[in-house]
């Protein structure tokens, strides 16, 4: 069955050799695209995404979407906008929240009881960070999407790619280094 994707992008802003995007989306697998979506293949040749690769969690072995926690976070008023990773710990994956906080407002034990306690209430106790951390930024992509890829690799202390897609990268040098994420 040949695949078509028409929302396939024909090109990046400023890569006149082709060769960011062609890092990008045909590094994954020789020959193909591999956009960063889970997507499954329907009987009627049609694509249904779930949702970005990179933005699964996988505590305890359980699949857990970052929208979840997101939906939830977004409650709480406090919270301007958030970004969750899985930080791997102690043979297993645990939920790291970065907080980005309204004008004002700073992380105290209050409101991350608050935060904790919204996301318990409407999801499971699985979906419930291990960290609440605050954050001044919050990384995005040149269309806006917030990346939790790039946060990932450097709160594990990895190299991040592709850091030209990113509107903000210096957004990534608050997660690099937390004393708190050594406990």
């Amino acid at each position: 069955m040949k695949l078509h994707f028409p929302s396939m992008p024909v090109g990046l802003w400023n890569d006149p050799d082709g060769s960011k995007y062609h890092n990008a989306y045909f590094n994954e697998f020789a020959g193909g695209w591999a956009h960063g979506d889970y997507g499954e293949l329907t009987r009627h040749g049609g694509v249904i995404i779930h949702g970005r690769a990179d933005a699964v969690l996988n505590p305890g072995d359980v699949r857990i979407g970052t929208a979840e926690i997101y939906r939830q976070v977004e409650k709480v008023e406090e919270v301007l906008e958030s970004i969750a990773v899985g930080q791997e710990w102690e043979d297993d994956t645990r939920i790291v929240l970065f907080v980005q906080l309204r004008d004002g407002v700073t992380l105290n034990d209050q409101l991350i009881r608050k935060i904790i306690q919204t996301i318990r209430s409407n999801t499971t106790p699985r979906h419930v960070p291990a960290k609440v951390l605050q954050v001044t930024d919050i990384p995005r992509t040149i269309s806006g999407k917030i990346v939790e890829l790039p946060v990932r690799e450097v709160i594990h202390n990895r190299p991040v790619k592709n850091t030209d897609a990113q509107a903000n990268p210096d957004a990534l040098d608050q997660f690099r280094n937390r004393q708190e994420l050594f406990s």
